[in-house]
């Protein structure tokens, strides 16, 4: 399975790709998507350098699975409106190169990854550098990003162990608890 791992944002949309072998993962590779209000593109321009980038990479990597990260409510609910936008704008473009999208929070990433809900930024950048077997640290955003295809092999390794045993397929619509996968 080829996860393609993505942590939306309006300024820096992170991405991740990691093959995953049963319990074996392997790094293809990462990177950020960057969209900035100084080169003078209004918000419908930007989105569609996020769109064009994603469809870019599902092109070059071809994943077979998609993983997202929810977005959370900030204090500030412009800022969350806007990072809706971005997101809504990273699932449409996964939908329309015809990828299965799981989500997850930050907080099943972190847990996920470091074992601690409120672990911070380095801490996910460290353990996904250790993880991946990489030879330096990966940006923030890419980091979310892979630890999002990190969450999503653990996952799928599981809901495949329960169809295994259970005479009753497992449900896949929230099947980690708070992530939605369609």
């Amino acid at each position: 399975m080829r996860i393609l791992g993505i942590d939306p944002g309006l300024q820096a949309t992170g991405f991740g790709v990691v093959d995953a072998d049963g319990g074996h993962l392997s790094y293809v590779a990462s990177g950020t998507i960057r969209t900035t209000p100084d080169d003078g593109a209004l918000l419908p321009e930007r989105l569609g350098v996020i769109f064009q980038g994603i469809t870019e990479v599902v092109q070059r990597y071809r994943p077979t699975v998609a993983a997202c990260e929810i977005v959370f409510v900030n204090v500030n609910p412009q800022a969350t409106l806007m990072l809706g936008q971005a997101r809504g704008c990273c699932l449409t473009a996964l939908v329309a190169n015809g990828l299965p999208v799981s989500e997850y929070t930050a907080l099943q990433l972190k847990k996920a990854v470091v074992g601690y809900g409120k672990a911070a930024k380095p801490q996910v950048q460290e353990m996904v550098r250790r993880l991946l077997n990489l030879p330096g640290l990966p940006g923030k955003d890419a980091a979310d990003a892979l630890g999002l295809c990190i969450t999503h092999a653990q996952v799928a390794r599981t809901t495949a162990a329960i169809n295994q045993v259970s005479p009753l397929q497992a449900r896949t619509h929230a099947a980690y608890k708070a992530g939605r996968s369609y």
